[in-house]
């Protein structure tokens, strides 16, 4: 069955729907620009999005660099972005920014860590 592509307008408002103001349409894929703390951190980074991805049977194309990790979401078998692509950048974002909450017993890390 064929994944329903979406127009760039529809993109933007399934991001802001789903709460990913992080998140842009560009050239017909959701984009997310992750700033990181140094290359320990990008690679933790770029191996949790793998971890989702391959859970998801989803795969984004990546830009790592040494403090920088640029995710491109697109369903190319569909030519453009799809339902698909806004689920994944859900796991992705919030894994990516999942921090303790105040009151858990877990400190969490005390610095900027991923932006």
């Amino acid at each position: 069955m064929a994944e329903e592509v979406m127009r760039p307008e529809a993109a933007r408002q399934a991001l802001a729907a789903a709460g990913l103001d992080r998140w842009t349409v560009e050239d017909n894929a959701l984009v997310r620009r992750f700033k990181t703390e140094g290359w320990p951190t990008t690679l933790l980074l770029v191996t949790a999005i793998g971890y989702l991805s391959e859970a998801a049977w989803h795969h984004p194309d990546l830009e790592v660099s040494y403090n920088r990790v640029v995710v491109r979401l697109q369903t190319h078998s569909a030519g453009g972005i799809t339902a698909k692509d806004i689920a994944l950048a859900q796991q992705i974002e919030a894994l990516a920014t999942w921090r303790p909450d105040t009151d858990s017993p877990l400190e969490g890390v005390p610095r900027t860590f991923v932006e």
